[in-house]
């Protein structure tokens, strides 16, 4: 192979690991080498380092969540909100995936997480603006929120420590009906927040993150992933077409008979590979791990080769 045909892949390669290192060295708190090597996060590097270096707002944990006044008619509605959580939850419809379609958040209904979405980078879902149609007309009236959901965290529930995969949003909590304790929190970077009735918090999820409810009572929030405000009109154009033909992708369902996105499709199939993986990984890990890093090779040496 010529130096010139050699040039660009080298150049995509070196982009490819230089974004790959900042994302693992981003904040203080980081996943061991092994663990990021093979996460999410990292395949996602160059496009996510990009939406960093356009960020219009600064690289921390937690932002001043007065700086997204368009968010105000939740917290200003919270009670309105709360009221329709509280009925869902009653009633039973805040719920882990019935299925293997939920690609997002698989791992978190084995430790207790429940949600009943409203919208994910798609329209409401026909379930939502029937069953809380109050709080998908205020969620409506903010162009900004491309997803939202109630949340469920039971007393004993947890989410292990992990990073959001995609920098085009961040995310907003809003607490209902929550512990208003430190012992109900959730920690960004190593910061910790605990959830409080009526009040919002913005964080940037593609910090290591995670959450634990230590109280007896049953947590309730509204989970919004709102769009990342970006200086260059350019970056806005090619995240919006991101969000709208990949992360949009990533939809599920409610009930039975709503509309499940492609990459959830891939995932149900997918996953149960997965499974026969956890099943060799229990019966001989050295082979386990052979496999998984024999397979990783060979996918950059297809992409680079």
């Amino acid at each position: 192979m010529s130096v010139s045909n050699l040039a660009p892949k080298i150049l995509v390669a070196a982009v490819f690991v230089a974004s790959a290192v900042y994302v693992h060295l981003r904040g203080r708190v980081r996943h061991k080498f092994t663990r990021q090597l093979t996460d999410h996060s990292t395949f996602l590097a160059p496009y996510n380092a990009l939406l960093y270096l356009s960020s219009a707002v600064p690289a921390k944990p937690y932002l001043d969540v007065r700086g997204f006044p368009e968010l105000k008619p939740l917290q200003d509605n919270w009670q309105t909100i709360r009221d329709e959580g509280l009925k869902l939850f009653d009633e039973g419809y805040i719920r882990a995936a019935a299925k293997y379609n939920d690609l997002g958040f698989n791992s978190f209904f084995r430790t207790g997480w429940k949600r009943f979405y409203l919208k994910w980078y798609d329209t409401f879902l026909p379930s939502a603006q029937a069953l809380c149609p109050k709080t998908v007309a205020l969620v409506q009236s903010i162009p900004s929120v491309h997803g939202a959901m109630f949340a469920v965290l039971p007393p004993g529930g947890r989410l292990v420590r992990h990073r959001d995969p995609f920098a085009g949003s961040l995310r907003y909590h809003l607490g209902l009906d929550t512990p208003n304790s430190p012992d109900c929190y959730i920690a960004v970077d190593g910061e910790s927040y605990y959830w409080k009735d009526g009040e919002g918090v913005v964080f940037d999820e593609t910090y290591i993150h995670y959450a634990e409810n230590k109280t007896d009572k049953t947590r309730l929030i509204l989970f919004c992933d709102v769009e990342r405000p970006l200086r260059s009109r350019l970056v806005r154009r090619i995240n919006q077409f991101v969000m709208d033909h990949v992360v949009k992708a990533t939809a599920t369902q409610n009930v039975d008979n709503e509309k499940v996105g492609a990459l959830n499709h891939v995932f149900s199939v997918a996953y149960r590979v997965r499974l026969l993986g956890k099943r060799i990984k229990a019966y001989n890990q050295p082979l386990y791990y052979a496999i998984k890093y024999a397979l990783l090779g060979a996918l950059l040496y297809a992409i680079f080769a």
